[in-house]
């Protein structure tokens, strides 16, 4: 299989502090990979760059075959990244936040409202369409925040209709 991530001699600093020092490494698509290390050890450093949040100091990473700092935009493309803790806009509704982030990920505005509808219908937030994010439980605005990383053009999702009990 093809790797969809490749990283080669990784360096991210800050000042002084190396946060990343000449990661190399390759995780082939359909694996499952994840970064373990106490804190400090570059892991966030390292996913922000992949995500292309930051730039790195020195080397290069590539997703799905997209460089990180020369092809940005077909990198956030390919990936849904969902963070431990994420930015909510308190003072929009749940359809307002999803069709934000709809324009963001180019969602024609034609296409809006079916991809909204059945990005609800995923994390099970269709009654709360109407809601304020504020009003949101933690656990709430966390299957928000999954909706808003999928790329339904990217994953095929379509919403299934509920089967009778």
């Amino acid at each position: 299989m093809a790797p969809i991530s490749v990283i080669n001699n990784l360096v991210k600093k800050y000042g002084k502090l190396t946060a990343v020092q000449n990661l190399t490494l390759q995780v082939e698509q359909g694996a499952i990979f994840g970064f373990v290390g106490p804190n400090g050890a570059g892991k966030t450093s390292t996913m922000r760059i992949l995500t292309t949040l930051m730039s790195p100091t020195s080397g290069e990473a590539f997703v799905a075959g997209n460089s990180v700092t020369k092809n940005p935009r077909g990198v956030r493309r390919a990936i849904g990244y969902m963070p431990d803790f994420f930015g909510v806009y308190d003072d929009m509704t749940v359809w307002e936040y999803l069709d934000f982030f709809g324009a963001c990920y180019e969602v024609p505005v034609a296409q809006r409202a079916s991809v909204n509808k059945d990005l609800l219908e995923l994390v099970d937030l269709t009654s709360r369409r109407d809601d304020r994010v504020e009003a949101l439980s933690r656990g709430m605005k966390q299957r928000l925040g999954l909706a808003r990383s999928v790329d339904p053009r990217r994953t095929g999702f379509r919403a299934r209709p509920a089967r009778p009990h």
